[in-house]
């Protein structure tokens, strides 16, 4: 579910995306899975529908989605792969794990809660 959090500082195309990102990497949007059209989502949130076309134009040079002229946007097939928004996770990755190693965590610690991701979806 998308939401616009009013006292949030982020700007609301932001949020949109996030939310979306979220969605489609939990899996509670399905790879090529319809998205609401533009309209339909700012309608819903009662927002600009360009900030909804923002969010969406982010997403899909991110690599989650993907637009379909004519048809709308849908969920990007999960085994397509997006070097640079790998490369940039990996490195935020590596940096939160040379910070958690500092503050005293050993790295089993820190591939075990890694790992126990995969079975949670928030």
């Amino acid at each position: 579910m998308v939401t616009i959090n009013y006292r949030d500082g982020r700007p609301f195309y932001e949020q949109v995306k996030d939310d979306l990102r979220r969605l489609v990497v939990t899996g509670t949007i399905w790879p090529g899975e319809k998205l609401p059209s533009v309209r339909e989502l700012a309608g819903q949130l009662a927002i600009n529908p360009n900030t909804i076309q923002r969010a969406y134009r982010e997403l899909e040079a991110e690599g989650y989605i993907i637009s379909v002229p004519g048809r709308g946007s849908f969920a990007a097939p999960r085994e397509q792969e997006n070097d640079p928004r790998r490369e940039e996770l990996l490195t935020r990755l590596k940096e939160t794990a040379r910070e958690l190693t500092w503050l005293g965590m050993t790295p089993e610690e820190i591939c075990a809660e890694i790992g126990g991701m995969t079975d949670e979806h928030d």
